[in-house]
């Protein structure tokens, strides 16, 4: 008997959610952050393939820019095994697909590929491995199964699939793929039936999907193929060759292939699925007090009704208003009406358009090994706040003197042959040009406070 194909998770890592501006940056996007609980969007969305039958590690398609976040989330879920694509340029979804596909046939010979975002919520984990283990045969038989999203209102934010043939109780044809359409639009779609939102998420054999791509998008393929057989394998990266992948056509693969092939079907899905596209969105989903607001943080509020009122930091003070947007970052501000949360986009393109450094980062950066955060810079004084994770080791460079002050945890600094342990309350000077390593013996984070003097030697 032979082995049964494994079922690989494609978690599709890229682009950063303009509209969740200012918690979301180029720099830490949406699927990095932890909207809903302490476990961020991707992670979420890797721990909902636990369990799956025949499921295989993941291979997690990202940039560079988001790999720190993404491997630091890998090693807290216990997916060391997963292999990790780097994009050197952003080419939407079928680029991405393409090349796992390709990575897969060569590494598997066959795999079936369940493709999600890395940033969607599916309330209903069970619900959604029922969907899939249902997709999955259809998926070895050829078939491009997509999830269509069984609608609750007439949205005018997503596409719709109309279904067609029956093929088996829980699977039907794609008839079509429709735009985004207008409200009067989606209440007949809502009213008439037979219509699925399009989710985004997909299975299929590797070797099915290749064949459509050289089908219908051959130009994606053979840039794939060329980044792909040029491409640098290091401690479970793969690293794609950016001119080939450059090459290639910047395109979906709902375009690319879906929309056009003969062997699309639908699997409906009824999982309180959300893309969480902007902050309305994560209103809808969040619990609501009995105001109406759904409140993150330090937050007053007084006669607020229907809001969503979040601060990463400083309290924020909330009086008399309805149905906005309110929220709190480190370096920005965003109030926006509730009711015209996806024109943010606009504000963070114009953000990008004047060069604000507020479009890339908010002073935060991730690492596989914690984080650190920027809370001054100015006259030659960088003051950083770092916190280890559990486990995990952090090198740290610099031209200038670097001072470190414990707050809490047990770590080791080792500066060339010297090594000291520390603990809460203790203090410890870097020459400038020396390099340190941090490393957490303790069973909770590590949390410093570093004073660098820039270019000194104070």
């Amino acid at each position: 008997m032979s082995a049964p194909t494994p079922v690989v998770p494609i978690i599709l890592s890229g682009g950063f959610g303009t509209r969740l501006w200012p918690a979301s940056r180029k720099r830490r996007p949406k699927h990095l952050l932890p909207l809903r609980d302490e476990r961020t969007m991707f992670r979420i969305t890797l721990e909902r393939t636990r369990g799956l039958a025949g499921v295989a590690a993941p291979l997690i398609a990202c940039n560079e820019d988001h790999r720190p976040g993404i491997q630091r989330d890998l090693h807290r879920a216990g997916y060391d095994d997963a292999t990790i694509v780097l994009e050197p340029v952003g080419r939407n979804t079928a680029p991405a697909v393409a090349a796992a596909a390709l990575h897969l046939a060569a590494r598997h010979g066959e795999a079936v590929m369940l493709v999600l975002p890395a940033d969607h919520v599916v309330a209903d984990g069970e619900a959604f491995a029922r969907a899939v283990s249902v997709a999955v045969p259809q998926a070895e038989k050829g078939r491009l199964v997509t999830f269509g999203i069984v609608p609750s209102f007439p949205a005018t934010g997503y596409g719709y699939i109309q279904t067609g043939d029956r093929l088996t109780p829980s699977v039907r044809t794609v008839r079509r793929f429709v735009e985004k359409p207008r409200r009067s639009t989606a209440a007949r779609y809502l009213r008439t039936g037979g219509y699925l939102w399009n989710s985004g998420m997909f299975v299929f054999t590797a070797a099915a999907v290749l064949e459509e791509l050289e089908r219908y998008a051959p130009t994606v393929l053979a840039a794939c193929r060329q980044a792909v057989e040029r491409a640098e394998s290091r401690n479970g990266l793969i690293l794609l060759d950016e001119e080939a992948f450059a090459g290639s056509p910047a395109i979906s693969i709902d375009y690319a292939v879906m929309e056009k092939t003969t062997r699309a079907a639908v699997v409906p899905l009824d999982a309180g699925w959300s893309d969480v596209g902007d902050w309305a969105a994560l209103w809808d989903l969040a619990d609501h007090d009995a105001d109406g607001n759904t409140i993150g943080g330090d937050v007053i509020a007084i006669g607020a009704r229907n809001s969503l009122l979040r601060s990463t930091g400083r309290l924020l003070g909330v009086v008399g208003v309805e149905g906005l947007v309110v929220v709190e970052a480190a370096d920005a501000v965003l109030v926006a009406a509730r009711d015209r949360a996806q024109d943010v986009k606009a504000l963070v393109e114009r953000l990008q358009s004047e060069g604000r450094p507020e479009f890339d980062s908010d002073g935060s950066d991730w690492y596989s090994w914690g984080t650190a955060v920027t809370v001054s810079r100015e006259a030659g004084v960088l003051i950083r706040r770092v916190t280890v994770d559990p486990g995990s080791e952090g090198t740290f460079g610099g031209d200038g003197t670097r001072h470190w002050v414990v707050a809490r945890g047990r770590g080791r600094l080792s500066v060339g042959h010297s090594v000291r342990t520390l603990t809460a309350g203790d203090a410890a000077r870097v020459p400038a040009g020396a390099s340190a390593r941090l490393t957490n013996l303790g069973t909770g984070p590590l949390e410093l406070v570093l004073v660098q003097l820039e270019g000194a030697d104070g």
